[in-house]
C-alpha cells in the first residue's frame, strides 16, 4: 500500500499542517489497527517511506538471548485494504480538525461582540440554534429572555459569550440576557459610543423587563444622555425594539457617589442622598412622598437595578413619612395608662 507523498505535501502546505506530524498520525493509527489483528506479530509497527510513500509493517527480531538481530516486514492478507481505509480516515480527521481550529480562531475574535444569524429548528426545545454561516451557534436556556420566543427562519442578534472546541466540533455560546448585550446594541446605534466620545460606564438589567444604563461624555458640549436617546428618541427606540420592548433608563454617571445614586433612581425625583458608610457603600435616600413607589419600583425593581448599577446599598425614605395609624386597642391602652397615672383624690 502506497500513499502519494506529493499529495500529502501539497495538503500540508494548503492546510498549514506539519508534514511529519501528519505522517506520524498515519503510522500510529495503522500500527494500532495492526495490533488488533489475530495474526499480528509482537512489536510490529507501521512505517511510511518518506520517498515513495509505501507503508509496511516492520517487526524487530531477537535471538534467544533477547538481542536484536534484524527487522522483517509483515503484511497480513487483506491488511492493505485496512491501511487504505485508515489513511483516508486520518486525513479526513486532520482536515476536519484544521477546519474546526480555523472556525474557533475566527469566531473567538467575536467574543464580547454582537453577531447576527438565522434561527434553526433545534433538536432541543430548550436551546435556540442559530445559523451563523460557517458554524451553528446556540442560546442555552439560561441565556434566553423568558418573554421572548423565536421560530425557524427568524433573524436574531445575540451577544457572543464563549467560543471553544467541543467534542463534536466548534461551539459558539450566545446570550440574549447579558448586560453587555445592551451596551453593544447602543454601540451599533450610537456613533458617539463607537468613537468613544460618549462612554457607557455601567449596565444593570432584568432581561425582558427593564435596564439601567449610566453614561458620561468625554468631550465638552456633548450630552451623553442625548446621544443615546437620539433625535426624537430614535436610537433608544431602536435598541428597545431589538429587546422586544424592554424599558431602558439612561442616567448620568458621576464620580460623586451621592449624585450617582440619586441619578440611578430615575425616573424618580430624589430630595437628598446621604452617604451613611463609605466602606460598606451604604446610602440613605430621601424622596418626596408621592415619589416613593416610583423610586422603589414594582416589586422593588427600580431600587434593585439602581443598587446593581452603582454598587451601593440604597435605603429609601419618604421626606414626610405619614404617622402610623393607631388601632383602637392602642388608644384604649393609652387611656388606661393615663387613668392609672392620675393622682388619687385627697
Amino acid at each position: 500500500m502506497s500513499v502519494d507523498v506529493d499529495a500529502l505535501l501539497a495538503l500540508t502546505v494548503e492546510k498549514n499542517i506539519p508534514l511529519e506530524k501528519l505522517i506520524n498520525s498515519i503510522e500510529q493509527t495503522v500500527t494500532e489497527s495492526y495490533g488488533e489483528l489475530p495474526e499480528a506479530m509482537p512489536q510490529g509497527r507501521a512505517v511510511l517511506n518518506r520517498q515513495d510513500g509505501e507503508i509496511l509493517i516492520h517487526v524487530p527480531q531477537f535471538d534467544s538471548e533477547g538481542v536484536y538481530t534484524e527487522t522483517i516486514t509483515h503484511m497480513p492478507e487483506g491488511f492493505e485494504r485496512t491501511i487504505k481505509s485508515v489513511v483516508r480516515k486520518v486525513l479526513k480527521e486532520k482536515m476536519r480538525a484544521m477546519n474546526d481550529a480555523g472556525i474557533v480562531e475566527e469566531f473567538s475574535g467575536n467574543v464580547g461582540d454582537i453577531i447576527s444569524g438565522v434561527v434553526l429548528q433545534g433538536r432541543d426545545v430548550n436551546i435556540i440554534y442559530v445559523d451563523l454561516g460557517r458554524v451553528e451557534g446556540k442560546v442555552p436556556l439560561i441565556e434566553q429572555v423568558p418573554t421572548e420566543s423565536y421560530k425557524h427562519g427568524d433573524r436574531i442578534k445575540a451577544f457572543v459569550v464563549d467560543v471553544k472546541q467541543g467534542l463534536k466540533g466548534p461551539e459558539v455560546t450566545l446570550s440574549r440576557t447579558h448586560p453587555m448585550f445592551v451596551k453593544m446594541l447602543f454601540s451599533l446605534e450610537v456613533p458617539e459610543v463607537k468613537d468613544r466620545v460618549v462612554e457607557i460606564i455601567g449596565v444593570s438589567r432584568e432581561p425582558g423587563h427593564r435596564s439601567k444604563v449610566s453614561v458620561r461624555s468625554n468631550r465638552a458640549g456633548v450630552s451623553p444622555k442625548g446621544a443615546l436617546i437620539g433625535p426624537m428618541g430614535a436610537r433608544a427606540k431602536a435598541v428597545m425594539d431589538e429587546l422586544n420592548g424592554e424599558k431602558i433608563d439612561i442616567v448620568d454617571y458621576s464620580e460623586d457617589p451621592a449624585v450617582y445614586v440619586g441619578n440611578a433612581l430615575a425616573p424618580a425625583r430624589v430630595t437628598s442622598v446621604e452617604i451613611v458608610d463609605l466602606e460598606t457603600k451604604s446610602a440613605k435616600v430621601v424622596v418626596p412622598d408621592f415619589q416613593l413607589s416610583l423610586a422603589i419600583g414594582k416589586d422593588g425593581q427600580n431600587a434593585r437595578l439602581a443598587a446593581r448599577l452603582t454598587g451601593w446599598r440604597i435605603d429609601i425614605h419618604p421626606d414626610n413619612p405619614v404617622e402610623r395609624i393607631r388601632k383602637p386597642s392602642d388608644l384604649l391602652e393609652d387611656a388606661e395608662i393615663s387613668a392609672d397615672s392620675e393622682p388619687e383624690p385627697q
